[in-house]
């Protein structure tokens, strides 16, 4: 029952959305890519395979997203790719051998894995649906997690007691609405990255509220609340976070004092001070809305290490390294200042987004790869995967 009105509830929030931001001038096809890496198309070069890569990789995606996606070995190609669509052997040698010739491994930067204290194990699920992208992980009733396929149109529910996984396919006509967060009246806020809005639904009469952000393409991305349930969200396209107010949507800006930060996710500590992945900087960094004053600190894999997927846990807080492979999990103690990190075992493929659990763990939502993951905290369990 928990699991069908929870279903219930996020399908009445994403169909509600449509009539606010289905238009074509709002909307954005999640084959265009997210984040500027993979928007529009690219000229292909001439040979072997060139062909079968146009037809089977536009089918989720833009070809740009080859181009800006860093270059791989023939085999990690082949092992990517593996994780998007089903292929004969032929075609996936010919598409491998093709993109390992065309896009070879470019530098990149290199893990610095700090050791420590605490313990970690991990657990990773493949989800259904290849080429699904899982974009943003959700801990439910009874221990479960919940994701979004962003290239599948789907929400996706697994029980990681018994491995049983279901996945719900949503309307074609959804675009664009990006971070749902659900606050303690069942009321729904949301952002629209494309359309530079964010807003408010009510789930029981459908009734729906939305606010233009202040700056042209602020790109209004990760969202938290604070204790008194005020919506708090960074500005991927600009060194801005926002908050909002809960009922007349009336936006306040706080500009960080890099011009060149760009928040990507954002993260709340039980002291209602905001935490946030600087992607562009490869900082972490700490806003305290009281006073205005902005401290960070540089991510242990340098200044290209793309911090992303971002959440706080027991004292800490909890990010990921996106640009390392594997991608690295890094853990800040807020109290000491000191960072500890692990490489996540199945790669990571860019993690994108994560939530602390009730019961002090993480889940994750591993895109590239197409996997989902659950992060044991202080377990002396042995790292698994599936």
């Amino acid at each position: 029952m928990l699991r069908n009105s929870h279903a219930r509830m996020v399908a009445t929030f994403v169909c509600s959305l449509i009539c606010v931001l289905a238009t074509p001038a709002r909307g954005q096809d999640p084959r265009q890519g997210r984040g500027g890496g993979g928007r529009g198309q690219v000229a292909l070069p001439d040979g072997p395979g060139k062909e079968e890569v146009q037809t089977q990789c536009t089918k989720c995606h833009a070809l740009g997203l080859i181009a800006n996606a860093g270059g791989n070995t023939k085999q990690e190609w082949a092992d990517l790719f593996g994780t998007m669509v089903k292929l004969s052997n032929d075609q996936r040698a010919a598409i491998a051998e093709y993109l390992g010739k065309n896009y070879p491994p470019q530098p990149r930067p290199q893990a610095v894995v700090v050791p420590g204290p605490l313990s970690v194990s991990f657990k990773e699920w493949n989800v259904p649906t290849l080429g699904s992208r899982p974009h943003d992980p959700e801990p439910g009733p009874g221990g479960t997690i919940w994701w979004t396929g962003m290239f599948a149109n789907v929400l996706g529910r697994l029980d990681p007691k018994t491995g049983d996984v279901t996945e719900y396919k949503l309307p074609e006509e959804v675009r664009d609405p990006h971070t749902p967060l659900i606050a303690p009246s069942g009321t729904v806020f949301f952002t629209a990255q494309g359309a530079n809005y964010v807003g408010r639904i009510n789930p029981k009469t459908g009734e729906i509220k939305v606010q233009k952000t202040p700056t042209e393409r602020a790109n209004p991305y990760g969202m938290v609340f604070t204790s008194k349930g005020v919506p708090f969200v960074c500005d991927f396209g600009t060194n801005k976070i926002i908050e909002f107010d809960p009922e007349t949507l009336a936006i306040k800006e706080y500009e960080l004092p890099n011009p060149e930060s760009r928040p990507r996710r954002i993260a709340i500590s039980s002291d209602d001070i905001i935490w946030y992945a600087d992607y562009s900087r490869g900082y972490l960094g700490r806003l305290d809305p009281k006073t205005g004053k902005v401290t960070d600190w540089p991510s242990p894999s340098g200044p290209r290490s793309q911090p992303y997927g971002i959440t706080y846990l027991d004292g800490a807080i909890w990010y990921v390294e996106s640009a390392i492979r594997p991608n690295v999990l890094v853990r800040f103690d807020i109290k000491t200042e000191k960072f500890q990190s692990w490489t996540i075992p199945g790669g990571g493929g860019v993690v994108r987004n994560m939530k602390s659990t009730r019961d002090g763990n993480l889940v994750i939502a591993e895109s590239g790869v197409n996997k989902v993951g659950l992060v044991l905290v202080g377990s002396k369990e042995p790292n698994s995967s599936r």
